[in-house]
């Protein structure tokens, strides 16, 4: 009972907090300035939990050894692991999954870089006998797909069930007052209304592909003029009203973003056709129109499903990482062209890790797994973070090769908003349980990643 009433005031307290975002976001985009440069996160969201041990695996021959006894039938052959190397983990030598080339020259290229072990924590787990003896501290439905999502995009793992907006969006509510006359959001989603993107007054601007948007666009006029006398109307029911205020923005975004972006041209193509690859190329577009858009701020949603391998791990990640791989190289190239390689960050974000043991045809839910950053301002060619010991029994392992994060979501979403704009005073705004991490008054860089 005594915990449940803690948790209660703890809740009762965050939501407070969160609540006085509005009061505090002026001050915040104040203190950025007019003259700030543009910036841009693109978050691409692995649904399903990506089995990210096999993305980035071990290359050195013992540690690679303790890999293959864990992974037993799932581990990847020594020799089809691509190669590359970091200082500051326990070994140098590390290997990209086979279908992923071209994140192996990024890499090299100082282009990309991974960071190890992320997972969602409400404070630092040390061991498994810490996990054990601190059942409050564990996230809340740990290993379910519906909580770890929310988890991941709010970084508030000790609510269940609620969501008081993500961190992305509690982000823009702070950040959103810098472009100045834009008629759309700066979260811009190609995967629908999500929860990451979503603040008290920031919301997503749901986007299309292939030069246009899935809001209606009207072109014939009479058609057009039809839809705004019934949205012009007085509704007496504040339902209908709502509705219909909704809808007019709704459309008139719409117009507005299409007409900004229809002359948006860049030549690169990708070696693909694939729905993420063009979901890469509508972000490059939005991008290249910001200046239209009147944004100096952007973040951009990507949901890519179809990670929860339970069975075929092997063969669907084959073939879904290469996927990930032709897009997020076409994505720097088009980033180059048009000469905003400095000014935007990719990172990839997921359920959780999975296990490392078998269940006989692919893996199950986790918890910590690897993720990677891509942009000029990266620190690349490097492996953040602490990269476990994979071997069977070790501290941080769980039942069935579950691992413990050593880094939490706040400590790597923190990085980036900070790079966004986020000053250190409000850090805590946007990330309730950053104290339980570092001092952002003192840390600006938890984990470094970013220069």
């Amino acid at each position: 009972m005594g915990e449940a009433s803690c948790a209660a005031a703890g809740s009762t307290a965050l939501f407070a907090s969160l609540l006085n975002l509005r009061m505090t976001s002026t001050a915040a985009a104040a203190d950025l300035g007019p003259e700030d440069d543009y910036k841009a996160l693109v978050c691409l969201f692995l649904q399903g939990g990506n089995d990210s041990f096999n993305m980035l695996a071990p290359h050195n021959q013992n540690a690679y050894d303790e890999y293959a006894l864990t992974r037993d039938n799932l581990a990847l052959p020594h020799e089809n692991l691509l190669p590359i190397t970091s200082a500051g983990q326990p070994f140098s030598e590390f290997g990209i999954h086979p279908s992923m080339p071209r994140l192996q020259e990024l890499y090299n290229n100082q282009d990309l870089a991974f960071i190890a072990n992320v997972g969602t924590l409400i404070e630092p787990l040390i061991d498994k006998g810490d996990y054990s003896r601190n059942a409050h501290l564990r996230p809340s439905g740990l290993f379910s797909h519906s909580d770890q999502q929310i988890h991941w995009q709010t970084s508030l793992p000790q609510i269940k069930g609620a969501s008081p907006g993500g961190w992305g969006g509690r982000t823009a509510d702070l950040l959103q007052s810098m472009n100045e006359n834009a008629q759309i959001s700066m979260n811009i989603s190609l995967s629908g209304v999500n929860v990451f993107q979503t603040g008290e007054d920031a919301f997503s601007y749901i986007s299309g592909l292939d030069g246009g948007t899935e809001m209606i666009a009207y072109t014939d006029p009479f058609e057009k003029a039809a839809v705004d006398s019934l949205l012009e109307l007085e509704y007496k029911n504040l339902f209908t009203s709502t509705f219909a205020t909704n809808t007019r923005r709704f459309i008139d975004s719409s117009i507005h973003f299409n007409e900004v972006i229809k002359d948006i041209d860049i030549s690169v193509q990708p070696d693909s056709t694939s729905r993420l690859a063009n979901q890469m190329k509508m972000v490059a577009r939005a991008i290249a129109a910001h200046e239209g858009l009147n944004h100096k701020r952007q973040t951009f949603f990507i949901q890519s499903g179809g990670w929860d391998h339970h069975n075929e791990v092997l063969n669907a990640q084959t073939v879904m990482l290469a996927d990930i791989d032709v897009a997020v190289k076409y994505f720097k190239e088009a980033m180059d062209e048009i000469g905003m390689s400095d000014k935007v960050v990719l990172f990839t974000a997921s359920d959780f890790g999975r296990t490392l043991t078998s269940n006989g045809q692919g893996s199950d839910h986790a918890w910590g797994g690897n993720q990677f950053v891509l942009g000029g301002p990266v620190n690349g060619g490097k492996i953040f973070g602490q990269y476990p010991s994979l071997a069977l029994g070790n501290n941080l392992m769980l039942d069935r090769g579950r691992i413990i994060p050593t880094t939490s979501v706040d400590e790597y979403g923190s990085e980036l908003a900070r790079w966004l704009g986020v000053t250190s005073g409000e850090m805590d705004t946007v990330f309730p349980n950053i104290q339980n991490f570092y001092d952002p008054a003192l840390i600006t860089h938890p984990l470094g990643f970013l220069s």
